[in-house]
């Protein structure tokens, strides 16, 4: 009976004589990041296809604000609407497989993973099979955690919504942050001509990610006069689409994701705004909303791999300072990315 005992704690996770929960960063009910509180909560349990990873880091982005504020309101519909289903917050995340499902083939316990978590700012998290991939060869945890929503948001928005091509003329919003530092040099992989648009006191940051132009919105207006673009990813700062038209060369793309300016992430109604518009313009307007995929992971690695992407580590912050972490998120002034640390 003792041996049985101790192999299904094993399967699960747990060393022989370890017990059932886990220290988490949690929000009961929705608000700012004063809701957010270290707690311990049951480790939890694996379906066939998916795999238990004991956290190594997790990384902050922008849907962990939305999760934690509950907003825009609509998302609740999946979320819970009075209060979160999944008390536990984080995306992102990157550790060491403890426990496989019954149907898992690629992964076995051991193995250092990356990719999107459900509830990663925690000591243990599960994970869908086919939305982790092998951490790449070189990073460190934190490092490795901060990868996998923003590189694979500015993967698909340069790869498949804006269909990019080398010698284009790319401009990026937000250049300096999460999902901008990694459009960056993605964008200079795929052989563009790149200008980021950042505040003052990101410049130096744009231009060590290999910008060739880089222009302070607080100085200057991208759409005033100056060069015109091929593609605009637009995640930051709200430009009206006349000011996106206007910067835009007559066929050109614009991909529009949510807005981060001064800590305030909005921008659902201007990507609908930007939808209806498109059919009626020669330039294409395209909301993006991003995928969970291991094989994108997969060519971020090969990216870093090449040399050719960096993630950009701005911080790290332990478990107990979640709320900390997430009010630098909101001041706007990260560079880059921040992670948690277990």
């Amino acid at each position: 009976m003792k041996n049985k005992v101790q192999a299904g704690a094993q399967a699960d996770g747990r060393a022989a004589g370890e017990t059932d929960s886990m220290r988490a960063a949690v929000r009961e009910v929705y608000g700012p990041a004063d809701v957010i509180h270290e707690s311990r909560r049951a480790r939890p349990r694996i379906k066939a296809d998916e795999v238990l990873i004991r956290v190594g880091a997790a990384g902050l982005d922008r849907g962990t604000w939305h999760m934690m504020t509950g907003k825009p309101y609509a998302m609740r519909a999946a979320t819970g609407l009075r209060r979160p289903r999944n008390q536990v917050l984080g995306l992102d995340v990157a550790g060491t497989v403890a426990a496989v499902g019954a149907a898992v083939t690629l992964f076995r316990e051991g193995d250092e993973v990356f990719g999107f978590g459900q509830g990663s700012f925690a000591e243990y998290t599960v994970a869908k099979e086919r939305k982790l991939a092998p951490m790449p060869a070189g990073l460190s945890f934190a490092q490795a955690a901060v990868v996998p929503v923003s590189g694979a948001t500015a993967l698909q928005a340069l790869r498949d919504a804006g269909r990019i091509q080398a010698g284009q003329n790319v401009l990026i919003t937000g250049a300096g942050g999460g999902v901008g530092s990694y459009a960056v040099q993605l964008a200079k992989a795929f052989g563009a001509t790149v200008t980021g648009v950042c505040s003052t006191a990101k410049m130096e940051l744009v231009r060590s990610l290999g910008a060739d132009h880089v222009v302070d919105y607080t100085r200057e207006d991208f759409a005033d006069g100056g060069p015109k673009y091929d593609l605009i990813l637009d995640f930051a700062g709200s430009p009206t689409l006349s000011r996106l038209r206007r910067a835009l060369v007559p066929t050109g793309t614009a991909v529009i994701g949510g807005s981060e300016q001064g800590g305030n992430f909005t921008g659902l109604g201007r990507q609908l705004r930007a939808l209806a518009v498109s059919p009626f313009v020669p330039q294409r307007f395209l909301m993006l909303i991003a995928a969970e995929r291991g094989p994108d992971l997969e060519q971020l690695s090969g990216f870093i791999a090449d040399g050719h992407l960096t993630p950009c580590l701005e911080r790290s912050y332990p478990l107990a300072l979640v709320a900390q972490a997430m009010r630098h998120l909101e001041s706007g002034s990260v560079r880059g990315k921040v992670a948690i640390t277990l």
